[in-house]
């Protein structure tokens, strides 16, 4: 084994893979050879991606997907079997937050909206679960396979104001240990579960939360740089390395833990 890196050829599916980071990492896949399948629910923004990339040189198409219908995600998988003939790596970036499931420094829990603290968990938690029950069962049949989950660095310790959020994505880290074990007993070692938590980093869904319009940051993003001890957000390029390893045979001995890409803020104490 030359190299153990190399994931030249790979099959890789992105779900909300056009989100800021899902777009960094699906990029930075096609062009070290992957052959990259970005499903989402924009076709426009899907397809500037899917352009942008080839231009670049890189191999990409993009399905319109809802990872929280399952027969819609069937339908996927099996275009991607016939076309592709296998899928190598499962990248569940899907997910996302409403404004009723979270709690300003103005409100308290009573102002906690239970439907969509309902609806985040199901759009972060079990459209997890669908897509890796979906996809798990060519990997499982071809005897190899890597599923990544997208947890959190509300996973780790309970933030103020996301609490819908973070409950999904301590839900996804407990999932990804769940299903290391479940693959590894059932189907064997072949099949490996991982996740990673990304720290800060500026997307689309964030954005008003940690900056102000004129770029600088606000209170909570000051908050942010204070325990970050890198002093800054992350880039989403700089995920993409930690990716690469989990989802190559340099991890071959690697499942069921999550994987921090923070700056450090998950070790800052005081």
């Amino acid at each position: 084994m030359n190299n153990l890196f190399d994931i030249n050829g790979y099959v890789v599916a992105i779900t909300g893979g056009t989100g800021v980071l899902g777009r960094a990492i699906a990029k930075y896949l096609a062009l070290n050879g992957a052959k990259v399948i970005i499903l989402g629910r924009k076709e426009e923004v899907g397809a500037e991606i899917v352009a942008d990339i080839r231009k670049a040189g890189g191999e990409c198409e993009f399905l319109k997907t809802d990872v929280m219908n399952q027969d819609i995600v069937q339908q996927n998988c099996d275009y991607i079997i016939e076309k592709y003939g296998r899928i190598d790596t499962l990248l569940n970036a899907a997910g996302g937050n409403m404004k009723g499931a979270t709690i300003t420094p103005e409100q308290t829990f009573f102002d906690l909206e239970a439907k969509q603290f309902q609806t985040v968990l199901d759009l972060n938690l079990t459209g997890t679960v669908i897509p890796t029950q979906v996809f798990l069962r060519p990997m499982v049949n071809q005897g190899k396979g890597s599923i990544i989950n997208f947890s959190s660095m509300a996973a780790f310790r309970p933030m103020t104001r996301v609490c819908g959020y973070a409950a999904a994505k301590a839900g996804i880290s407990n999932f990804t240990a769940f299903m290391a074990t479940e693959c590894a007993k059932k189907f064997g070692e072949g099949i490996r579960v991982n996740a990673i938590a990304p720290g800060f980093f500026i997307t689309e869904q964030n954005r008003a939360l940690l900056t102000n319009p004129d770029g600088t940051y606000t209170q909570r993003g000051q908050d942010v740089i204070r325990q970050t001890p890198f002093g800054r957000m992350g880039e989403p390029e700089e995920l993409c390395g930690t990716i690469h390893y989990l989802m190559s045979d340099a991890a071959k001995f690697v499942t069921g833990t999550v994987a921090v890409v923070d700056g450090g803020f998950n070790c800052f104490a005081m």
